[in-house]
């Protein structure tokens, strides 16, 4: 029953999502949040009385919450601020922090190095890019980057501690 009702709505549903998909909201999100709407009603009250009425109300409904949510997202500020604005002591103090977090990174064991240079690189690799390029699986790249960045930050808990003025 449930596997026929899902086979029935498939066509329906991308059709109302690809209509309902606006600027900022892919047509794939809205069918996904749909399908565990319904999956989450189907273990709860069951099998909507109308489901090709309820598929539509629940397409346009989530397209209404995409919409809000996408008017409220602001953007992350990933770049520092305006180095037009910024005093030469800062400039030179923040290069002085890359180099040095360069510096511990090539110091770290392993793949580490290789791992998180391939992180910070400017280009924004994707896992799979990253995966690609050193030769081990994309599901290993999680774990592995927190044991590195583990790693790195035991490194260099002693060399902060130890530059910090006390008392």
């Amino acid at each position: 029953m449930t596997h026929d009702l899902l086979t029935t709505l498939r066509p329906l549903l991308t059709a109302e999502a690809l209509a309902e998909a606006h600027a900022g909201t892919e047509p794939g999100d809205l069918e996904q949040a749909v399908w565990l709407r319904l999956l989450e009603r189907l273990d709860s009250d069951g099998p909507p009385h109308d489901p090709e009425r309820w598929l539509r109300r629940a397409v346009r409904s989530e397209a209404r919450r995409c919409r809000r949510t996408t008017r409220r997202e602001r953007p992350y500020e990933t770049e520092p601020a305006d180095e037009r604005d910024r005093i030469p002591e800062q400039l030179a103090l923040a290069s002085a922090h890359r180099r040095a977090l360069r510096d511990a990174v090539r110091r770290l064991p392993g793949r580490c190095p290789s791992l998180l240079e391939a992180l910070m690189a400017p280009e924004d690799l994707t896992y799979r890019e990253i995966a690609g390029e050193l030769g081990i699986s994309q599901g290993s790249l999680g774990p592995e980057r927190s044991r590195c960045l583990g790693c790195l930050r035991r490194m260099l808990t002693p060399e902060v501690a130890a530059r910090r003025a006390r008392g």
